[in-house]
């Protein structure tokens, strides 16, 4: 297994009016070149998780930071008009809470954040999840 030090949220960049499947993401990454869906987890816009790309293998979500990452990335993340927005809902909060707490069971000490920290031309995702997520134990 690789060594697991960062956790980095992010967001699919699609509008709150639109759904956005898997099978679209997946199509998407790899029109980019990557060999799959370049995020470990997909947060659907109902709460359900899906596993994209395996934890053992290395994701292709953050140029520089994948080796030691794991990738996850809720769907939208836009509003209607195209524009940056926190368009999280209810579950799919509670889905994210739910697989961080997880993930620093099996990973003790890892960072969270946001695709925006470590990218700072990104909006991505769309709130500060260093904070948001600082009270969780690491």
């Amino acid at each position: 297994m690789r060594k697991i030090n960062l956790i980095v949220l992010h967001c699919s960049a699609t509008r709150e009016d639109r759904e956005y499947t898997p099978e679209q993401l997946e199509r998407d990454h790899r029109a980019r070149g990557f060999i799959s869906a370049g995020y470990n987890y997909y947060v659907r816009r109902t709460g359900s998780l899906l596993y994209m790309r395996p934890l053992e293998q290395i994701p292709a979500h953050v140029k520089g930071f994948n080796r030691n990452s794991i990738g996850i990335c809720y769907e939208g993340g836009l509003d209607s008009r195209g524009q940056p927005k926190d368009t999280r809902t209810p579950e799919q909060k509670e889905t994210i809470l739910a697989l961080l707490h997880m993930l620093l069971i099996r990973f003790p000490g890892c960072r969270i954040c946001g695709h925006r920290d470590l990218m700072s031309l990104k909006a991505c995702p769309c709130f500060n999840a260093a904070e948001e997520y600082a009270h969780l134990p690491s």
